[in-house]
């Protein structure tokens, strides 16, 4: 590859990095309660500002082309869709944050994977996502793709109780596939368990995760009901109503997903 171009997509992917950084914190600004927000006014100031930044960098990665798929990506994160599968205006300022998001990595992937002399502009076609490439077991790549976008439609359909537990799911495969990357000897400390890691429950799984410095703190901000979906217990009851999981604990559970990901896979 040409170092000039080479130059000029790390500087991109720099850029991206950033961008992601200040979107993260502004997403998290929009989840606090707006009776307990201390500026509801300036947090969507950030909001709109950081949507503005967001708008030339991705006008820039896609050459000014409103054809390009960059570009579709990036107006199709404002709309909602109705029952009959038709956009219309009006999305949650958080929701369109995090679909932002997944634009800004969905271009960092792109960026990343250029080995000749084209640049990001230069394809129009949408790369396949690579969100779970840092899981080791190949796999479960595709199996989690898929219930990484099963749980964002549920999430936007209302279905909390079937977005919290399949966020929950993903959560609990991709900190088991770093836990047996690392082995069970390499695990080992006061108060570890001595069965096979398959056989621990989701929520010492975590704390052996963090403990081993595969994670950080994140998990402190998982719901009790995320950390017990899989206890069997009256309030984990399948049959009972999605109405029993509230959107902010589904929220709450998508938002750790995304920290832990990015701790398993520092690159994102």
């Amino acid at each position: 590859m040409d170092e000039s171009l080479r130059s000029q997509i790390e500087i991109y992917l720099s850029h991206l990095d950033a961008l992601i950084r200040r979107g993260q914190r502004v997403r998290d600004s929009l989840a606090i309660s707006p009776s307990k927000h201390p500026s509801s006014e300036s947090a969507i100031a950030a909001t709109r500002a950081w949507q503005q930044d967001c708008g030339v960098t991705i006008n820039q990665l896609s050459g000014g082309s409103k054809a390009h798929w960059l570009a579709r990506s990036f107006s199709d994160a404002f709309m909602v869709r109705s029952s009959t599968g038709h956009a219309v205006d009006g999305a949650a300022p958080y929701t369109i944050v995090q679909r932002l998001l997944d634009v800004l990595e969905q271009a960092v992937a792109s960026l990343s994977q250029q080995d000749d002399a084209q640049i990001i502009s230069a394809s129009s076609k949408a790369p396949p996502p690579r969100r779970f490439e840092f899981v080791h077991n190949a796999e479960l790549r595709p199996i989690l793709e898929q219930a990484y976008a099963d749980s964002r439609r549920a999430l936007e359909q209302g279905q909390y109780d079937l977005a919290l537990r399949t966020s929950c799911g993903i959560l609990e495969a991709i900190v088991t596939d770093a836990l047996e990357r690392k082995g069970l000897n390499a695990l080992a400390a006061p108060g570890t368990p001595e069965e096979k890691i398959a056989d621990w429950p989701f929520r010492t799984r975590l704390a052996v995760a963090e403990k081993a410095g595969l994670i950080r703190g994140g998990c402190a901000r998982l719901p009790a009901v995320a950390r017990t979906y899989r206890d069997p217990s009256p309030t984990n009851d399948e049959s009972r109503p999605s109405a029993a999981i509230s959107e902010r604990d589904a929220r709450q559970t998508a938002q750790v997903l995304h920290v832990i990901m990015r701790d398993l896979d520092p690159g994102r």
